[in-house]
């Protein structure tokens, strides 16, 4: 064989080899996805079988995990581990804090678990069928759920915080959470403006930094009255872009910061409850979308500024 061709050959087979190896590589990727039926694109929902396997990784690999309830018209949140699956019931041990408060929380309780592992984010709704508390609070307890047939994953991009658009002035609305005990901010319903459970109370208007599923970021003008504490339970209200419908649900303030111009404080916000119930999250799917939007939203802005700029240059 002339050289020429022999070496034509082997970089031909060469090609061939690395083309075969990487169409195989995103095979492998692909029925990673498909073995727990994901869409990566869109919040996933898994039943039947698919449940059980997904807890039995967590529990195997000791992945923890967060627990909502609300209990008297109050939300509360509690880290949990998953520690043992039978055939219709899930138990979890509640994780000690450094300041131990008694878990209140009864059976038929309904409660929201979500847990981070792998590409997303997995939630589900069930309930307290059995408790078991420890004789010492300091070291927790366990609690006995109902093992649920259905869990939702949402993809880890929607809990990265993006910037509300520079387009788009978002206002906040924000109240204390212990106003409203009938759980409208947990459920969907929409307070307006004007709504007579706003005027009875105290709200703050606020304007929006960042966003993601999971928390959010509202700075207020020093101006108002600044009556937050870290640890408190608050409603949030705002409407993501003109004519749509507004979101709403609850956040526990995590921290309190000024801003660089001392002319406002900025509240950090985690965003609680939405994995309790089947309204909460639908909200949640409409954040993961807004989060979807002001990134696409954010990137477009970029690219028109840099085409300016090179305009500008040129």
């Amino acid at each position: 064989m002339a050289p020429g061709i022999l070496k034509r050959t082997l970089i031909r087979g060469a090609v061939l080899r690395f083309l075969a190896k990487r169409e195989s590589k995103q095979r492998v990727r692909i029925a990673k996805h498909l073995a727990v039926g994901v869409d990566m694109n869109e919040v996933a929902v898994l039943e039947g079988a698919q449940p059980r396997k997904i807890l039995e990784v967590a529990i195997e690999k000791k992945v923890p995990a967060i627990m909502t309830y609300l209990s008297r018209g109050k939300w509360h949140v509690a880290k949990v581990l998953l520690t043992e699956l039978g055939a219709c019931n899930l138990s979890v041990h509640v994780l000690p804090t450094q300041k131990p408060h008694p878990i209140n929380i009864r059976i038929d309780q309904p409660v929201g678990v979500s847990l981070k592992h792998g590409y997303g984010k997995f939630i589900f709704e069930t309930k307290v069928v059995g408790l078991e508390p420890s004789p010492d609070a300091a070291k927790g307890g366990t609690i006995v759920l109902a093992a649920p047939d259905r869990i939702e994953i949402i993809q880890r991009r929607s809990y990265f915080r993006v910037d509300a658009p520079k387009s788009l002035k978002v206002n906040v609305l924000l109240w204390h959470r212990k106003q409203y005990d009938n759980g409208a901010a947990g459920n969907g319903e929409c307070l307006e403006a004007g709504d007579d459970r706003l005027a009875t109370g105290r709200y703050w208007q606020g304007r929006l930094i960042d966003i993601s599923a999971g928390g959010t970021q509202v700075a207020i003008d020093s101006g108002q009255d600044r009556d937050f504490r870290i640890g408190q339970f608050v409603g949030l209200r705002f409407t993501p872009a003109p004519y749509e419908t507004p979101l709403m649900f609850n956040a526990q303030i995590r921290n309190i910061l000024p801003t660089a111009d001392n002319k406002s404080f900025c509240l950090g916000l985690q965003i609680v409850g939405l994995e309790a119930s089947p309204e909460g999250r639908e909200v949640l799917q409409r954040l993961c979308s807004v989060v979807e939007r002001y990134y696409k939203m954010n990137q477009s802005d970029a690219q028109q500024q840099d085409i300016q700029q090179t305009a500008v240059a040129t």
